[in-house]
């Protein structure tokens, strides 16, 4: 990841309707959800809907794949994450005792249930 890159993906998020587009898709992962839906879902003309994918797209956070009559997209949540890495790269001065909150809320509150065994 490169500063060039990860500003293209902040520039792309740094819109509304781009931004919670590319909420939803991460909420979905891994189905993904179909351009007409997204539109729908969002409350914007599918036109609208389109130009937004490409911006999204374009910076590296969502691919499509054509499914049938669809474009189903998804979220690139490597790409996110390596932007985000580059983001905390040098997170407070390599102090680790100060990125603690911020890791602290990305860490779940709860470790996931472990499945019931048969006796």
């Amino acid at each position: 990841m490169d500063e060039t890159n990860t500003i293209a993906a902040l520039a792309a998020l740094a819109q509304p309707t781009r931004l919670q587009t590319f909420r939803l898709l991460v909420e979905r992962e891994p189905e993904g959800v179909a351009a007409g839906e997204l539109a729908r879902l969002i409350g914007v003309p599918q036109n609208t809907m389109s130009a937004h994918l490409s911006i999204l797209a374009t910076a590296g956070l969502i691919s499509g794949e054509r499914q049938s009559r669809s474009i189903i997209y998804r979220a690139d949540l490597d790409h996110f994450r390596q932007v985000t890495l580059y983001l905390l790269q040098d997170c407070c001065g390599g102090n680790a005792e100060l990125c603690a909150p911020l890791i602290k809320e990305l860490t779940p509150c709860c470790p996931p249930k472990e499945a019931s065994h048969l006796t």
